[in-house]
């Protein structure tokens, strides 16, 4: 579920992909557009994950 809401907390997405098998996986899907994450955790997330490239729109984000 975290993962999924950090996902959709980032600008320019508009869907996330979540590919359940089961009903539970659905249920933790569900949860997650609802659960808001607090800053500290969403900034550790983006510290390990950072965007991208330059950030911005494709493809012009990806050029070096």
């Amino acid at each position: 579920m975290v993962g999924t809401a950090w996902t959709l907390s980032r600008p320019g997405v508009t869907a996330a992909v979540i590919g359940p098998r089961t009903e539970h996986h659905i249920e933790g899907a569900l949860e997650a557009l609802e659960c808001a994450l607090p800053e500290s955790p969403l900034a550790r997330l983006d510290e390990l994950f950072p965007p991208f490239g330059r950030g911005g729109p494709a493809p012009d984000c990806w050029l070096s």
